[in-house]
């Protein structure tokens, strides 16, 4: 375990966050968990539960207060909607115990954005994951505020769940990999979108040069079409760049519930 971090607390059981909350668990790390959808959460926490050696240390609750009392890591794994986040974060840092970190797993969003709700601005990091199961890696950065016992310590605990920690020297927008994939997903959606070529050619194309399983587009539906339309939206409000604007059809996807995977429609249909 890492030192001094015992109890972690994950607020928003979705693709990343469900995944965020098993790796600590095999860990032994006792486990506390949030989401607004109550039934889908109790399934999750049930399954966890039934797959973990300790599953005391796994509790699910129904409020975002009583997830976070105890912790002392809480990783806030919601919507990309910056209000959202800030309103979040507001919460957890009223609630939660004076020595808490406070982590987002935005994918991007710096944490700076949010330092102005908390008063523990030394106390908070971005932690952003990828998928863990074929990518077990994780962008580790600053706040403007960040002290050096509260990165070592969330770089530590990153390391001690054997997900390789990418470190990011100074704040910006994507932070490491997330920014080389966005270059990709973005141009992928360009030539989707304007009709060059179909979705299908790109990522034949990327499969053959990479050697990888799945492109650009199959990966997109299995993170969920409106988790990329949000971040995309989120790099767009920073730099009001038309060309920075997902596509329409993008979100008229997302508006006829067409969101991958997880709706069994998206760019593919599962």
């Amino acid at each position: 375990m890492s030192e001094e971090i015992k109890i972690v607390s994950v607020i928003g059981a979705g693709y990343l966050g469900k995944q965020i909350a098993e790796r600590s668990a095999l860990k032994e790390y006792t486990i506390r968990l949030y989401d607004t959808n109550v039934e889908d959460l109790e399934k999750f926490s049930s399954k966890l539960k039934r797959s973990n050696k300790t599953p005391e240390k796994i509790t699910s609750h129904d409020t975002i207060e009583g997830a976070v009392k105890d912790a002392d890591l809480i990783i806030e794994a919601v919507p990309e909607l910056l209000d959202l986040k800030r309103e979040i974060f507001k919460v957890i840092d009223e609630a939660a115990q004076p020595n808490a970190i406070i982590a987002t797993n935005s994918s991007s969003i710096p944490v700076s954005k949010l330092e102005d709700v908390v008063a523990r601005k030394d106390k908070l990091l971005n932690i952003h994951f990828y998928n863990l199961v074929t990518m077990p890696m994780a962008d580790i950065m600053r706040g403007t505020k960040t002290s050096d016992e509260t990165f070592e310590k969330g770089k530590k605990w990153v390391e001690s769940i054997d997900i390789t920690p990418l470190i990011v020297k100074k704040e910006c927008y994507g932070f490491v990999f997330n920014r080389v994939w966005r270059a990709i997903k973005k141009e992928s959606m360009k030539i989707w979108a304007g009709g060059y070529a179909d979705l299908e050619e790109v990522d034949k194309a990327w499969r053959i040069f990479t050697g990888m399983e799945i492109g650009p587009f199959q990966f997109m539906d299995q993170i969920g079409l409106d988790v990329i339309y949000d971040i995309e939206m989120s790099y767009y409000k920073k730099s009001g760049l038309e060309d920075d604007k997902p596509p329409q059809a993008l979100k008229d996807m997302v508006d006829k519930g067409n969101l991958g995977q997880k709706t069994k429609k998206g760019f593919y249909t599962y």
